[in-house]
């Protein structure tokens, strides 16, 4: 059984998901349903639950707050959210799980899924302390990022990471110095979160920092050596944005 508050503004949002946990997910058990951080708040400190569904924006305050003032009880969290392009992308970093709102029922299984296949099913001091960070300075580019690994979380700095390399449902990430780590998300979810941060996607199995490329050796696609020595493919159909992204640094 999953102990779980709802944290959300609208009264019609919270009647229909408590709905649909009541109807469809019997696994669930809710323990508070609240409207605004105060409560949210005390009923984390009170009833102690294993995860919170929470609202991000609940005016004047935000689902933010409730995790700076919630701080030390151990939960889990899955945000429930409208699309909010800086907001998302810092809880993406933090490898902090969302819904976007409006959400239905394949959605919410497969977000309870995610949740089930955690090792560890409490977001980490370090993920709040990082999102809090990159939500304070939301416009910034985010230094770091959190990656779910086998045996836990490893933060890693954007700027060390090399390259990216896909193993069907997981990610090898290979970053200066050498190193590689074992990720275990899909190389789609970092191609759309490291886009806008100079990398691109130049094969199917291979995302690239532009930042540290070295060489690029013509051929029918071509090939990249990065800076650490290794050497990608460049799909055919992936080329011409690559030179037009290369060239343009």
């Amino acid at each position: 059984m999953i102990r779980a508050i709802v944290v959300d503004d609208e009264k019609p949002v919270r009647e229909a998901f408590v709905n649909m946990i009541r109807d469809y997910f019997s696994q669930i058990q809710i323990l508070a349903v609240c409207e605004n951080v105060k409560d949210a708040v005390e009923a984390a400190f009170n009833l102690r639950p294993d995860l919170v569904f929470l609202d991000v924006e609940m005016p004047p305050q935000t689902g933010f707050d409730f995790l700076e003032q919630a701080k030390g009880i151990p939960f889990e969290v899955i945000f429930t959210t409208s699309h909010n392009k800086y907001a998302i992308q810092a809880i993406k970093f933090s490898a902090i799980d969302y819904l976007l709102k409006p959400f239905g029922i394949e959605d919410l299984q497969q977000a309870l899924e995610r949740y089930e296949q955690k090792a560890n099913r409490q977001s980490t001091p370090a993920q709040f302390e990082m999102l809090l960070k990159q939500i304070k300075g939301i416009k910034e580019p985010p230094k770091s990022i959190a990656v779910p690994t086998l045996n836990g979380l490893t933060f890693i700095k954007v700027e060390d990471i090399v390259r990216c390399e896909s193993d069907n449902n997981y990610t090898f990430f290979h970053l200066s110095g050498k190193n590689k780590i074992l990720v275990s998300r899909s190389l789609k979810e970092y191609d759309e979160m490291l886009e806008e941060f100079n990398f691109f996607r130049v094969h199917t199995r291979h995302l690239i920092n532009l930042g540290r490329v070295r060489n690029y050796t013509r051929g029918e696609g071509g090939i990249v050596t990065m800076d650490d020595g290794s050497e990608v493919d460049v799909a055919r159909r992936r080329k011409e944005e690559f030179l037009s992204k290369i060239t343009a640094r």
